[in-house]
């Protein structure tokens, strides 16, 4: 009789957790991962549009750098996205699901709005801009705390209560849109402060989005250090491992958890400054564009280093307004754009698995005859 051991067969293959894959091949892995998105996007356009592939990509490139405007443009939406990325990131690293970035950056739009709106004229401008800042900050660490306070003394879903905290948002923006209509009737705010410019942002050698990228790339700065070589980002990172480790060493992991979505928040709501006061300078409900989702992906892309983010923000604007510009070019209808953004984005998100995981292939063994 044969060895039932003997007759088990051996899986095709195994897939087994990378130790650590090094630096140079990570980046390979991921080169060839967008390479290979290229390549599959180029088919899908000859095979959809007849288009010359060349002629898609270089219409891609102008979209993000066709000129000086663009490209300032493009640096400006890749500081925003960032910014958000960065307020999301120590409540992830923390394990703590924050979904509720778009809502605290459209209540820090809100509270920057009101400032503009209601004092705008009646203080001096230097005192005006430091209202904005505290009143835009305190409305993100409103909407950030909450939740938190919630999730360390009651255990609540943080995932659903800071989605939910969004639709609040978006309505509370949409109450007083209505509320400061202008013109009346018209159901939008309009320009806010058009002729005194009360509130705006200045330029910065001519370039009005200059001082949004500058004060971006000091909070890029501030939270990698803090993250690194911090106190708090060593005791996020414990929380995020486990809270009864962090519990054990004697942290006081509800104090963590509310002081980290605090962080968050705030954050969230100077994302929320720099879009009215620096950008738009005005308050729509969709103010915030959907970034505060994309913000998760960036962030979740960069492994939780706001270094890296820098790149995977640039990335992900730099396919939008690619996408975008094709659309325009070519007449084409938009949806073709999101097919290929989307081709790139699997590839490049697929592409994590392979710096993670190997796939180990089982060598066929010849069963012994038990009977010979």
């Amino acid at each position: 009789m044969r060895n039932h051991a003997a007759n088990k067969r051996e899986p095709l293959f195994h897939i087994v957790k990378r130790d650590a894959l090094p630096l140079w091949k990570s980046i390979l892995v991921r080169v060839i991962a967008i390479l290979l998105a290229l390549l599959v996007c180029a088919v899908v356009v000859v095979f959809i549009t007849d288009l010359n592939p060349l002629e898609v990509y270089k219409s891609m490139f102008d979209g993000a750098f066709g000129s000086s405007r663009k490209i300032w443009t493009t640096m400006q939406n890749t500081a925003i996205l960032l910014c958000i990325s960065l307020a999301v990131t120590p409540a992830f690293k923390m394990r703590f699901w924050n979904i509720g970035a778009e809502g605290q950056v459209m209540v820090g739009c809100l509270g920057t709005a009101a400032c503009m709106i209601l004092i705008g004229d009646k203080v001096p401008a230097p005192l005006l801009m430091v209202i904005m800042v505290v009143v835009s900050i305190a409305c993100g660490t409103l909407w950030g705390v909450l939740p938190a306070i919630f999730k360390a003394y009651w255990n609540t879903n943080e995932s659903l209560f800071t989605l939910m905290m969004n639709y609040v948002a978006i309505q509370l923006v949409s109450f007083f849109c209505t509320v400061w209509e202008n013109p009346k009737g018209s159901a939008t705010i309009g320009m806010i402060n058009m002729n005194s410019q009360a509130g705006w942002f200045p330029s910065l050698f001519g370039q009005k989005y200059l001082l949004n990228i500058l004060i971006v790339l000091v909070l890029t700065i501030g939270m990698y250090i803090y993250l690194k070589y911090n106190k708090h980002g060593y005791e996020i990172a414990v929380v995020g491992e486990s809270q009864n480790t962090a519990r054990y060493v004697g942290m006081n992991v509800k104090k963590i958890i509310i002081r980290t979505m605090a962080l968050s928040g705030a954050i969230c709501g100077v994302a929320g400054l720099l879009l009215v006061a620096g950008t738009d300078h005005t308050l729509t409900t969709s103010s915030a564009g959907g970034m505060g989702f994309t913000a998760i992906m960036v962030s979740w892309l960069a492994k939780f280093n706001p270094l890296l983010m820098i790149l995977t923000s640039f990335l992900i604007v730099f396919l939008e307004r690619g996408a975008g510009e094709i659309a325009t070019d070519f007449r084409l209808n938009e949806s073709i754009a999101d097919i290929l953004t989307g081709i790139i984005l699997f590839f490049i998100i697929g592409c994590e698995f392979f710096v993670n995981y190997q796939i180990i292939f089982t060598k066929k063994r010849k069963e012994a005859d038990s009977d010979a």
